[in-house]
Parts: C-alpha cells; sequence; structure tokens
C-alpha cells in the first residue's frame, strides 16, 4: 500500500545485521493489568466523595504514575471524530505526508520510525504526526482536521490542569503553578499510527520511553499493546474503550521529588492489526523552571528548553534518552 512507510527498506542494513542475533523481550508473556479507574465525576460531589476521589487520583500518582480517567468531560462523539480526522491524514500516499503540512516548523511534524536506531530495540514501528498547539492555528489547508486538533486540545488542557492542580495541592506544591507556566499553546499533541508489522516479535511498536511532559493524556483504540513498568515488570494495560489513560511526565516527577512517578512504558508491534492513539503533551512553556519545593530537592532547577537539549543529545550520540538523571544533585 503506498501509504505505508518503507520501514523494511529503509532499515535493510539494519535488519539483516540484527535480526538473527536478535532478542527482543517485546513479546515475552507479561501479565495484563487494568490500571486504577477513577470516575472524576465524583471532583463535582460533595465531601466525602470529592476527597476520597483526591486520594485516588494521588495514590496512582505515587504507586503507578498511570491511571484511566472516566467522566472526563471529553464526549466520545468528539474523540471518534478526532480519530476519523487522524485515519484520513495517514492514509495519504507516503510521498505526501511529510509536506502535506507547509507552515513553518522548529522540528519535523511527520515522524516515523527512528533515524537514530542503532539496533532493532531502538527502532519504533510507528509513523506519527506531531504538533505543537501553535502550528495547528496554521492549518489552513486542513479545516475539519484543525477544528478536531483545537476542540480535543482545549479540552485535554483543561482536564490536564485540574488534574495537575490536584496533584500539586496534595503535595503542597504552588496549585497555579499550571495556570501560570502551562498555555494550551506550550503544549503539544500527536497522533500516532503503529502500521501491521512482519518483523513484530523483534522490533517494539514505540520503544521504552518516558514523557517529556508534566502529564500526558491518551486516548486509543481497543487494539491494545501499550505496556508499563510495574515493581519492576512489563505489564500489559488493559484498553478501555470509556477511559483516557493519563501518566506522570519527567518534569512532574522532578517537581514532585520524585513522589509521582514518570513511568518507562512502551508499545508492542503487532503482525496483522494497526493500531491509533492520540496524546496529548501538557507541558510548560520553554523557559519555565522546574524545581521542587520539597526539601531537600533531587534534581538541580533546569527549564525544559534545557531538558530536551541535553535529551536531543543523548539520541544522537546513544539513540536513547537518558532523561531525569542527568539533571541529579
Amino acid at each position: 500500500m503506498d501509504y505505508e512507510p518503507p520501514f523494511l527498506e529503509t532499515y535493510k542494513t539494519l535488519l539483516q545485521k540484527h535480526l538473527v542475533d536478535s532478542k527482543n523481550d517485546s513479546c515475552s508473556m507479561v501479565e495484563t493489568c487494568e490500571l486504577p479507574l477513577i470516575d472524576l465525576g465524583r471532583l463535582n460531589l460533595q465531601h466525602p466523595e470529592r476527597e476520597e476521589c483526591i486520594k485516588e487520583i494521588s495514590e496512582a500518582a505515587r504507586e503507578w504514575g498511570f491511571f484511566q480517567v472516566v467522566n472526563h468531560g471529553i464526549s466520545k462523539e468528539l474523540l471518534e471524530s478526532m480519530q476519523f480526522e487522524q485515519t484520513k491524514v495517514f492514509y495519504k500516499p507516503f510521498v505526501n505526508k511529510s509536506t502535506q503540512f507547509d507552515f513553518s516548523l522548529s522540528d519535523k511534524t511527520y515522524r516515523w520510525g527512528n533515524p537514530s536506531a542503532t539496533n532493532l530495540r531502538q527502532l519504533s514501528w510507528l509513523e506519527s504526526f506531531h504538533f505543537s498547539l501553535t502550528d495547528v492555528s496554521k492549518m489552513d489547508q486542513h479545516k475539519s482536521l484543525r477544528s478536531m486538533i483545537e476542540a480535543i486540545a482545549t479540552r485535554m488542557a483543561h482536564l490536564a490542569e485540574s488534574l495537575g492542580e490536584i496533584l500539586a495541592c496534595k503535595l503542597n506544591m504552588k496549585a497555579s503553578y499550571c495556570r501560570e507556566n502551562c498555555l494550551t499553546k506550550s503544549s503539544f499533541i500527536r497522533l500516532n499510527r503503529y502500521p501491521p508489522c512482519p518483523i513484530s516479535s523483534k522490533v517494539y511498536g514505540l520503544m521504552p520511553h518516558s514523557d517529556t511532559s508534566l502529564l500526558t493524556i491518551v486516548y486509543q483504540d481497543q487494539v491494545g499493546g501499550l505496556q508499563l513498568m510495574k515493581d519492576g515488570k512489563w505489564v500489559d494495560v488493559k484498553p478501555n474503550p470509556r477511559a483516557l489513560v493519563v501518566n506522570i511526565g519527567d518534569l512532574f516527577q522532578a517537581q514532585s521529588n520524585d513522589i509521582y512517578k514518570s513511568i518507562k512504558h512502551r508499545v508492542v508491534a503487532a503482525e496483522k492489526v494497526e493500531r491509533f492513539s492520540i496524546a496529548f503533551f501538557y507541558c510548560p512553556s520553554e523557559e519555565a523552571v522546574i524545581q521542587s519545593n520539597i526539601t531537600p530537592p533531587m534534581y538541580r532547577k533546569f527549564t525544559l528548553k534545557e531538558y530536551r537539549q541535553q535529551n536531543e543529545k543523548d539520541v544522537k550520540q546513544t539513540g536513547d534518552k537518558v532523561g531525569l538523571s542527568r539533571f541529579l544533585l
């Protein structure tokens, strides 16, 4: 099909070099888990229901780094409409994908594979469109996609701000940090497609990583494949058609002094089916300072810009992100 990225051709040398002796645990047997499921409708109720809901959010952020939310304020119809628009851009001819968004960008919008990969463990069988919310406003040739992304991003930003304030208050952190530093335009949205993979036992759909964000909110289809690290083991996350998945990002882990966990997660590749997801990365501005007020702090203060620059340097040198350990005191 002419819309598929040429993985096998582009990474032919890498595949020939590593395919025979590659040992990848992406398809090893893992336990299936159901993430903590939190009904956010209880936040509108009186004490003690509201306080119990807040407690559940905080405990999930501490113990799992991941949780699912229902009654989150984003309609199923809007999410499904977004997914429909998403499939349309992915089913364009491959040769046109990198040029169909013709506005000026600081980074590539269309991404696939991993040009820095030095072995199969670093090759993600994935294609994505990665937008800053500033760039979305320039999508004059894609009005229906633009309106869907803006609607989703507005609602997800509101949800992330609410959750961020709740989590900050539970640690006596400054509750207004998100409102003051996380404007919608400083966040990002990524449309993901995981194509069927003929070597699914050898590569990841998305290699293990943690997120460079305060919070990430994901809407996924029911194919499954998301796995996270729990107590030193990979566990498979069972999809919930009613829920959004929320996870703590690196920046919130640093601000919480490691109380909230930015957990490594990955997506396994599937041989015969494709998978779609939409990820919203809730971020402060590049110059916002990331600093914990909990003493003694574990990390030196840094900005998101510094953190990204360090990550980019590490990826170029090693093929992978090192992350927060670079900023330990």
